[in-house]
């Protein structure tokens, strides 16, 4: 599976801060019964979920940057890690390594050798949002969904002096709404097009 290949997507579902929140604590509660000890967050996007979760729990959050971007821009075919993990992991015991959605799964993987490498005995993955096709599959999800995930952070950017839909976002709700989807899910994206003034 290609990432960012939005024709794959069944739907479009509009994650809201109050739905994030929702999200968060179901995955605090699953993490809690593991005796996490440190999180690791992916930035950009799981640093939110990773930093919330590291609040809750009361343990350290130490960010690593692996990614397919270079200036919101997708650049490489494979996440490239341009912040390693912190020295400061070594010493614990059980990390889990959190992003905002697992997608292709890519890099999950890289994240869990980069933790691994600092010799953690136990390395745990959690995301708010897996898609099936995500391989390997994180160790802890809050939904599993094969829509189009908008998530609050992501849906709009400040450019040229005003906020807009993220250019990414409108492509692929476009897409969404000229593909073959059920008439239901038709309405559902124009709505959601028009909130964030993508069609007058």
């Amino acid at each position: 599976m290609k990432s960012y290949d939005y024709s794959n997507r069944q739907g479009v579902e509009n994650i809201s801060w109050e739905r994030f929140g929702e999200l968060t604590s179901h995955l605090v509660e699953k993490l809690a019964q593991e005796k996490v000890d440190v999180v690791i967050g992916i930035a950009r996007g799981g640093l939110i979920p990773a930093t919330a979760v590291a609040a809750a729990l009361r343990c350290e959050m130490f960010p690593i940057r692996l990614t397919r971007r270079m200036n919101d821009e997708v650049v490489h075919s494979m996440p490239v890690v341009l912040l390693d993990v912190a020295i400061q992991v070594a010493n614990r015991k059980c990390a889990v390594i959190i992003d905002e959605i697992a997608d292709t799964g890519q890099t999950l993987t890289r994240a869990m050798q980069l933790v691994a490498r600092r010799g953690v005995p136990r390395v745990l993955t959690a995301t708010l949002v897996a898609h099936t096709w995500s391989d390997p599959r994180p160790d802890f999800t809050a939904i599993e969904s094969d829509a189009l995930i908008i998530f609050p952070w992501d849906a709009q950017v400040y450019t040229d002096g005003q906020w807009q839909i993220h250019p990414e976002l409108a492509e692929a709700l476009r897409y969404q709404e000229k593909s073959k989807q059920p008439v239901i899910a038709s309405k559902q994206i124009r709505s959601l097009m028009l909130k964030l003034a993508i069609v007058r």
